[in-house]
């Protein structure tokens, strides 16, 4: 999930105690910190200055991503004409009421 903040010192301060997560890597500051539960097993925030409030599905690869967004599209999602950056690791799709989320291969 991208969670849109306006200060990302405050937001991850608060976010880690609130949940009991840490930060993935690097120090607030980065473009887009993201907090992950200590044990992994729920589902990462990405604190982001810039960018809407969004769910982030994560795929273990490209196949996998591109069979899931046409799962998705076969559901009721849209895909949505995005600039995207060369070597981009996510597809940007609406769902049915029109809220943004991605499809991302996570590699992790």
């Amino acid at each position: 999930m991208n969670l849109h903040v306006e200060d990302l010192h405050r937001a991850a301060g608060f976010w880690t105690a609130a949940l009991g997560y840490e930060l993935r890597s690097g120090e607030v500051g980065d473009e887009s910190p993201a907090l992950i539960a200590k044990d992994g097993a729920a589902p990462a925030i990405v604190l982001d200055t810039d960018d809407r409030t969004h769910l982030d599905l994560s795929v273990a690869d490209r196949a996998e991503q591109q069979a899931e967004v046409e799962r998705l599209v076969s559901l009721g999602a849209r895909r949505v004409a995005w600039d995207y950056a060369d070597g981009a690791d996510h597809v940007v799709l609406l769902d049915p009421e029109g809220n943004l989320f991605c499809v991302v291969v996570d590699g992790g």
